[in-house]
């Protein structure tokens, strides 16, 4: 357990006759970003809940930075920082008494507290706001704030439930960027997101979850090699040297009229060098390609394209 962030073994979740998570197995290592995704109602959120201690399972094990779920809670809590869908911040409080707030809360020494949330304020470019309620922030900054305070602690494992929903593209990709340099520095990030482009960018492992079971898992790229619809897209500037590839590549679809061969691939190097060795042995060299792979939206709509059933999230 010493390597992994997160492991769950048979996890089940119930609501009544409702079974919102059905056995489920995950192994997250620790400092990697693990991205779980599914419809609305899939289980996502139940899932943040119980590994933070907030709701118990039913059944099965878990273990979160090496602590084991039911008989190690309080270690958890510890080692654990949440960043929920809603933000936590107090309005009425100024961002720099959210902060030692929250060190209070943590019993921090009364200045390590205030050093603590110097430093935050700094790394998430704050200062400024510092004795500003957050009724005066932006979107974005409330978000920063949010995740200031979920670091206080100094988590070992995060977990961030949808953390960049209602955000404009600009604060979405600071909250990336912070993302990144906290797995960087070693700590567990276990995200949930709308957003499949989102875990496109930033998980290192990537499980889909429907009807309460992992219907799929790994890295994203090995995930939309899954699904098909790659292919190589090669322009050409004459119909000879498009009827001349055309032999040399007799899978491609063939469009006469824009000079275009488009040729289904894995998406794999190996497929694209085979590709490329076939058109040079034909003495034939494209204008332009272009290699088209199906990306996460697809893999999503693939494996879950039905209606979510009930609002359970």
């Amino acid at each position: 357990m010493t390597n992994s962030g997160i492991t769950v073994s048979g996890l089940r979740k119930s609501y009544g006759d409702q079974v919102v998570l059905d056995g489920l197995d995950l192994d997250v290592p620790a400092g990697a970003i693990f991205s779980l995704l599914g419809p609305n109602g899939a289980g996502k959120t139940t899932m943040v809940h119980i590994l933070a201690t907030l709701i118990p399972p039913d059944g099965g094990t878990a273990a979160v930075a090496g602590h084991d779920l039911a008989t190690e809670p309080a270690k958890v809590r510890a080692a654990i920082g949440l960043t929920g869908q809603f933000s936590a911040v107090d309005s009425l409080l100024t961002g720099e008494e959210n902060l030692l707030l929250m060190a209070d809360l943590l019993h921090l020494p009364r200045r390590a507290g205030r050093d603590r949330a110097r430093e935050l304020l700094e790394r998430f470019e704050l200062t400024g706001a510092a004795k500003r309620t957050p009724a005066t922030y932006s979107g974005g900054m409330k978000r920063r704030l949010d995740l200031a305070m979920t670091l206080v602690g100094n988590p070992r494992v995060i977990f961030l439930d949808e953390p960049t929903t209602g955000l404009d593209p600009r604060s979405r990709r600071t909250v990336w960027e912070i993302v990144r340099d906290l797995a960087k520095g070693g700590v567990t990030i276990f995200l949930t997101t709308q957003y499949l482009d989102e875990a496109d960018q930033l998980a290192d492992q990537v499980a889909v979850l429907d009807q309460g079971r992992i219907v799929a898992s790994g890295t994203p790229d090995a995930l939309k090699r899954r699904v098909p619809g790659a292919h190589v897209r090669l322009v050409f500037s004459s119909s000879e040297s498009l009827r001349a590839a055309a032999v040399a590549l007799p899978t491609a679809a063939r469009d006469d009229e824009a000079l275009v061969l488009q040729v289904p691939t894995d998406g794999t190097p190996a497929d694209l060098r085979s590709l490329l060795v076939r058109l040079e042995t034909a003495g034939v060299d494209p204008d332009a390609l272009t290699v088209h792979t199906p990306d996460l939206d697809d893999v999503f709509f693939a494996l879950t394209g039905h209606a979510t059933k009930e609002p359970v999230s």
